[in-house]
């Protein structure tokens, strides 16, 4: 109703135009210089101004007619685009849709190629869908805790470093854009062991109880992550970023700290009793307990 009535508007405005036109056309030289101009037996000189009048009403007439022709067109080019761009726009969430679905059946597949052809194709995903980033960030975090659970008060096989397609899901973990994520990623209780995880972005990350014994942790941001009884025996720790990281109960046994950042790292009741590379600084910057273990 709303958009008739507009229309409605439009069309007499139009008209009412039109007809002041022709009026302005038709008598306008008499209502803007009358006082000379003769109605009748009209001289030379009287048809000289009217015709130079309604040429010139005229011209401005066309031009005026030639404007709205072109805001007209350009209306219609840009609402041409913005159709465009969310015809594209829907069939590249068509695309990424069949893409993530894709992946997600081949990480269940049994054979390790078609596994890591999944992980790495979700990170590209993650890469070309801002909206989707965090959708796969769960999906690659549930992955390693289901390839790589360990159930509380079990002790895992020995190993000397995670299944190829769990280390994939951690390093496209490690290395992917920055986004704000409203959650914390969810790796506890996960058996890391011998990981490499150099320079990767794991800000906050859960690992409680996790195994990480002999992971490459070097550089790693770990900042404000939450490692309560985390196993870190003879990890590689140099230059990590592990301010405002909680690491109760944490095994450090023979991990190398050198360089490693501890502003305001909790490590209450943590062993560090034979830890590599430790400083009197590094212990003045972190949160100790009468229980924390330290190397005499």
């Amino acid at each position: 109703m709303r958009r008739s009535r507009t229309r409605a508007l439009v069309l007499a405005l139009l008209a009412a135009v039109f007809v002041g036109y022709a009026l302005l056309l038709w008598q306008g030289p008499w209502w803007l210089d009358g006082d000379r101009l003769r109605h009748a037996q009209l001289r030379p000189a009287d048809g000289v101004v009217i015709t130079g009048f309604r040429t010139t009403l005229v011209a401005l007439g066309a031009g005026a007619v030639a404007g709205a022709g072109l805001y007209y067109t350009d209306r219609t080019l840009r609402h041409t685009r913005e159709r465009d761009r969310e015809q594209a726009e829907i069939a590249r969430d068509g695309q990424v849709t069949s893409r993530y679905v894709e992946a997600i059946k081949l990480l269940a597949s049994e054979r390790a190629v078609e596994r890591l052809g999944a992980l790495y194709a979700l990170e590209r995903i993650m890469r070309d869908s801002a909206k989707d980033h965090l959708t796969v960030v769960e999906v690659l975090a549930a992955f390693v805790r289901d390839q790589a659970s360990v159930e509380p008060g079990t002790e895992p096989a020995p190993a000397a470093q995670p299944e190829e397609s769990v280390q994939a899901a951690l390093t496209v973990l490690g290395r992917r854009p920055v986004v704000q994520e409203p959650f914390r990623i969810d790796l506890r209780r996960t058996d890391l062991r011998g990981a490499d995880l150099q320079d990767a972005r794991l800000e906050g990350v859960r690992l409680a109880g996790a195994r990480l014994e002999g992971a490459n942790l070097i550089g790693a941001h770990l900042e404000k992550a939450w490692m309560r009884e985390t196993r870190l025996g003879d990890a590689w720790l140099n230059r990590a970023h592990l301010e405002g990281a909680y690491l109760r109960g944490a095994d450090l046994r023979g991990a190398t700290l050198k360089e490693a950042h501890l502003a305001e790292t909790r490590l209450l009741g943590a062993d560090l009793s034979t830890a590599v590379g430790l400083t009197a600084e590094q212990v003045d910057e972190a949160v100790l307990d009468a229980e924390t273990r330290l190397p005499h």
